[in-house]
């Protein structure tokens, strides 16, 4: 449940670029102060906002005690440390957009925006570190650190990012066979059923390959998923016996801020919408041997 708390606040962050770019349209070339301001004060009260929320609606569920740190790295086959990975970069994402939109030098763009994940999340951790319940995860703090260093790291070396991080999601059969972890409805199983979970990174080919002959927003993208999966470390003599596995994509994909148009709306609502990864044909090799060809996977 708190990894949907997370998403949700990308989703409202996403919500709030369209809504204030939306009544200027266009970012601008020189320092805003009025939008900077409007931009950081937002950003701060949003983010004290959500954890004042969580702390009250979530972690006061659960028995506090004394800080703690827990090794979870191996659970669920990683992807929950890629939800980490995604969020860091996304919440990044956005905060370096919008600090853009207000005119602000790159530099500090970089520094007061991309972070905006890392220092987001690592609140968050250090918030489970005091529930009994979950511990303060290192794991979890290298994936933040890997999801902001992805962003930052393109904008040092490229000045833009060629590599994206997408998120898809399909309905698995196993949240009725765990629902109270894995989710009792479609909303919540989005969220918490790693099973049905992909995670891709989204390669630009015409930026890495430098050629005019490739569509500037034509992408091959590269996924990772796992499915069998009940509980975290697949042990429970309580529930069924699991049988997990990884899964690896290869797919086609499209980077929608890189198509072309005049209308700043598009520009915006194509920002929003950047991190779903779009339905295409889709190679799948398993760990355990199996090859599959689907015609459209999501």
């Amino acid at each position: 449940m708190k990894r949907l708390v997370l998403i949700v606040i990308i989703i409202v962050q996403s919500l709030s670029v369209y809504g204030q770019l939306s009544k200027f349209l266009k970012p601008s070339d020189t320092l805003h102060i009025q939008r900077r301001n409007g931009v950081l004060i937002s950003q701060a009260t949003l983010a004290a906002a959500s954890l004042i929320a969580l702390d009250q609606l979530w972690y006061s569920n659960y028995e506090r005690g004394s800080f703690r740190t827990v090794n979870d790295s191996g659970d669920w086959y990683g992807i929950d440390k890629l939800g980490h990975v995604f969020s860091s970069y996304q919440l990044g994402r956005i905060g370096y957009n919008l600090l853009a939109w207000s005119g602000v030098r790159e530099k500090d763009r970089l520094l007061y925006g991309a972070t905006i994940g890392f220092v987001f999340l690592t609140a968050v951790e250090i918030m489970d570190g005091y529930s009994k319940q979950w511990g303060f995860s290192w794991g979890d703090i290298a994936a933040n650190a890997l999801g902001t260093g992805l962003f930052i790291g393109q904008q040092i070396l490229w000045e833009e990012q060629r590599i994206g991080i997408k998120f898809s999601f399909m309905q698995s059969p196993y949240a009725q066979l765990n629902p109270d972890l894995l989710g009792n409805n479609l909303m919540e199983q989005v969220f918490k059923d790693y099973n049905g979970q992909t995670y891709w990174l989204s390669f630009s080919m015409q930026s890495f390959l430098g050629t005019g002959l490739i569509p500037s927003w034509f992408n091959i993208a590269l996924g990772y998923g796992a499915n069998g999966m009940l509980n975290g470390d697949f042990h429970d003599p309580y529930l069924p016996a699991q049988d997990p596995y990884q899964q690896f994509y290869l797919s086609l994909d499209i980077d929608l801020t890189r198509i072309k148009t005049n209308s700043h709306i598009l520009k915006t609502l194509f920002d929003i919408f950047n991190f779903i990864k779009i339905p295409s044909p889709t190679l799948e090799l398993t760990s355990n041997g199996v090859f599959k060809a689907h015609i459209i996977y999501f």
